[in-house]
């Protein structure tokens, strides 16, 4: 995706995108959206990763999906389609954020949002990637 993504803090999250440089720059703007706290999060677990349909998920042990770990917690990875780079950028934009969602909540609930469908949409649209009413 060029120098400018090897220098940002979101480098290791973007290394996936580096031969589809359309979703690369979508899965950036997302990423560059979010609340710090947010950003912060996904940036210091080293279990999050964002990759795309078709290729592995980088890890440096070998596995595709990080384990659970003994806390619980298990693997925190986002895998998206690559038709996200030819859809309407407000569509694309969107799914990514919503799918960012699910792993910044833990496919959980957020708030009043009991369902983590409902929850991802809000959280999403929060972030200002509202689900969009024409998706192609």
């Amino acid at each position: 995706l060029g120098d400018v993504y090897k220098r940002q803090p979101f480098a290791r999250l973007l290394e996936a995108f580096h031969d589809q440089e359309a979703l690369g720059h979508r899965v950036a703007k997302v990423l560059a959206a979010l609340p710090p706290e947010v950003q912060e999060d996904f940036l210091e677990d080293p279990r999050f990763r964002i990759s795309k349909v078709g290729r592995e998920v980088p890890s440096s042990h070998g596995t595709v999906l990080a384990l659970p770990t003994p806390d619980g917690q298990c693997s925190r990875c986002v895998v998206l389609k690559q038709r996200l780079a030819s859809c309407s950028e407000s569509f694309g934009l969107y799914v990514i954020a919503h799918e960012l969602a699910h792993a910044y909540l833990r496919n959980g609930s957020w708030g009043e949002y009991q369902d983590p469908e409902e929850a991802a949409d809000e959280l999403a649209r929060q972030w200002g990637f509202p689900r969009p009413r024409r998706f192609f």
